[in-house]
């Protein structure tokens, strides 16, 4: 005997959800395998290959996202709420300032430089020692709360659940390559934003914020307001 599924949960939440597994799998296992692949192939060749496996499975993961969100069942409705959508846009814009501090060094990402492994324990650092697991948690409150749809909400609690067992991940890593060191800086940042901070073991110096990767990430920001229209119209065109 079949158990019928209720009828807003659409294969689309399946879908989304096996897309996240994929992306996750490819992208914490290839940071697993980066020590190993390094000695293999070097910094540079594996970064290329790196970014050629997760960049389409990204790509993939955001058109599909952006196709089928308001699939499901809606759970809420606060689009026409004054100041809703203004709290929106500031959520996501701090959203991004959390989430992408790892593409300051762009000549080391390109694989200009010889990508390394950084141990930092300034800027934003200074406020979170997993800046992208924040700042996608904010991404998802403020995406969720805007949409209030089931397959957002589905979505959301998928990558909520990645970033979190990339914070396992990461310490173990860094705690695998550097040792001592990490520890100690492990004692001097926190997970939660502004502990350490308010804890007394860190201290905010708002001079490290003044640098030009910050205005880079503002224009980026500004830049996808103004094309978030035809960002939507030109995923829609995709029938996935």
């Amino acid at each position: 005997m079949y158990m019928m599924l209720p009828a807003w949960l659409t294969p689309s939440h399946f879908v989304i959800l096996g897309l996240l597994l994929g992306f996750a799998l490819a992208h914490s296992g290839g940071a697993a395998f980066r020590p190993t692949a390094e000695k293999l192939i070097g910094p540079r060749l594996y970064r290329i290959l790196f970014a050629l496996v997760s960049l389409p499975l990204a790509v993939i993961l955001i058109i599909y996202f952006f196709n089928h969100r308001y699939d499901g069942l809606q759970l809420w409705q606060v689009q026409g709420v004054p100041g809703v959508q203004p709290l929106v846009w500031v959520l996501s814009a701090i959203s991004f300032l959390f989430l992408y501090p790892a593409t300051f060094n762009l000549l080391e990402v390109a694989a200009i430089q010889k990508p390394e492994v950084h141990l930092y324990e300034t800027g934003i650092v200074r406020i979170t020692r997993h800046p992208q697991m924040v700042g996608q948690l904010i991404w998802c409150i403020a995406h969720t709360m805007w949409l209030g749809t089931t397959f957002t909400l589905v979505t959301s609690i998928g990558l909520v659940l990645h970033h979190l067992f990339g914070v396992w991940h990461g310490d173990r890593r860094l705690s695998q390559r550097y040792g001592e060191a990490f520890e100690v800086a492990k004692q001097r940042t926190s997970i939660i934003p502004f502990k350490a901070i308010l804890d007394g073991r860190q201290s905010l110096k708002w001079q490290e914020f003044l640098r030009f990767a910050y205005l880079g990430v503002a224009i980026f920001i500004a830049l996808l307001w103004w094309s978030h229209p035809l960002l939507m119209d030109a995923t829609s065109r995709i029938k996935w």
